[in-house]
């Protein structure tokens, strides 16, 4: 059972992104009918937002697409900056929801934020309690690491609303400023149902890899 467990989470990850690659193909191939770049579309939508003091810069890699708010920048990878795809107006757009989601002071944001040292620091203690309760045969200890590890999966699900909303965000400001007709909308659409999908496999497979760990130790009492 825990390793049907194992293989369904690696399956879920790599299923995840197969699919997610596979939709930024397909799509920065697709131009949009107003050939507007990655680079024009984020900041057409700071503009409009008036958002100021936000730097959109090139960077490397692919799908490296982020948001930082410690540097007040969004970085987009060089094909969605200088493309002119459906891709590439979604992800860019996508991550200048997050910029708007920051100057909204949202909840969930503040409280990720505040989760990161906690998580960070939880998780590593918690393997480390995972190993006591293991050779010690402590069944309590195992528990408690295995809460531990269990606040990354609680960080996980904070994210997919953030990251669903900031797509939200994204399909309503193309919609509403005419940068996408019907059909590119829906093409928009699945770029980013594509994208978010690797959250709701990364929660899985976390949630999964819990359960095995807990059916492996509670097998072992």
């Amino acid at each position: 059972m825990e390793y049907l467990l194992y293989i369904l989470a690696f399956i879920l990850i790599i299923g995840s992104q197969i699919f997610v690659k596979a939709s930024y193909q397909k799509y920065k191939k697709i131009t949009n009918y107003k050939k507007t770049t990655g680079l024009e579309i984020a900041t057409k939508f700071l503009e409009v937002n008036n958002i100021k003091n936000i730097k959109i810069l090139p960077t490397n890699g692919t799908l490296s697409d982020h948001y930082d708010p410690t540097n007040q920048t969004v970085n987009l990878s060089k094909e969605i900056y200088e493309g002119t795809s459906i891709a590439s107006i979604a992800v860019a757009t996508h991550e200048c929801g997050h910029v708007l989601q920051h100057t909204q002071n949202q909840f969930l944001l503040k409280l990720r934020s505040l989760l990161v040292p906690i998580v960070n620091f939880s998780t590593k203690i918690g393997y480390i309690v995972l190993l006591i309760g293991l050779f010690a045969s402590i069944f309590n200890v195992l528990i408690i690491g295995l809460i531990l590890i269990g606040t990354s999966l609680l960080f996980q699900l904070i994210t997919l609303p953030i990251e669903f909303d900031a797509s939200k965000k994204a399909i309503k400001f193309l919609e509403e400023y005419y940068f996408v007709d019907t059909a590119e909308k829906k093409q928009t659409k699945k770029m980013l149902f594509a994208a978010g999908m690797t959250y709701v496999a990364s929660v899985a497979a976390s949630a999964l890899e819990i359960l095995r760990l807990f059916l492996m130790f509670n097998r072992r009492r």
